[in-house]
């Protein structure tokens, strides 16, 4: 998965809607970058700028990937370190479970 692909996957998720999430989330890609997704406001925005969020998930673009398609899970990925959370755990479960709908 590269960045376009997963900060489109966002855009078509939360980009111009409202998912009630009420929070700041960033992934973390590392070297790759970033999505920014703003579901503070609504409509909801995603951008590739970084910026401070109130939950930012750090995960390679090769784990994300694997999360989107079923292959690896959160939970799992989480307890093997394959994703890590920074900031509010909270978001992180509303961002799975917003997702995964």
């Amino acid at each position: 998965m590269t960045l376009d692909e997963a900060t489109q996957a966002m855009k078509s998720l939360f980009d111009g809607k409202d998912s009630g999430i009420g929070r700041t989330l960033k992934l973390n890609f590392g070297n790759d970058g970033v999505v920014f997704i703003d579901a503070k406001s609504a409509p909801n925005s995603v951008s590739n700028e970084d910026g401070e969020a109130d939950t930012t998930l750090v995960i390679t673009l090769e784990n994300f990937g694997r999360l989107r398609s079923g292959e690896l899970q959160g939970q799992q990925a989480f307890m093997t370190g394959e994703l890590q959370v920074e900031g509010d755990l909270m978001g992180a479960m509303a961002f799975g479970t917003y997702t995964s709908q």
